[in-house]
């Protein structure tokens, strides 16, 4: 599904219009965002929770020249369902 499908189903089921639908879509995705770059977890009980996780560096090697390098260390976002959505997924 698209974003602009899920702003069509969120707009019909809610009675929004469309374009309040996609306001409240964008204000999500950026409040997330947001969240997320501060380190802070976003977490609907029942739905899952956004994280941050932290990959430490690593040794990698480049696959064209076979060389050794050093990945270094990031931050990642991971999502992780909660039991509710996992329930009605099955």
């Amino acid at each position: 599904m698209t974003k602009a499908e899920f702003v069509d189903k969120l707009a019909a089921k809610s009675g929004m219009t469309k374009k309040d639908a996609a306001s409240v879509v964008d204000a999500f995705l950026e409040v997330v965002s947001e969240a997320l770059a501060k380190g802070e977890d976003v977490q609907f009980t029942g739905f899952g929770k956004f994280y941050v996780q932290k990959r430490e560096a690593r040794e990698g090697r480049n696959p064209r020249t076979k060389e050794k390098m050093v990945i270094p260390a990031s931050a990642v976002p991971k999502f992780s369902a909660g039991a509710a959505l996992k329930n009605k997924v099955k």
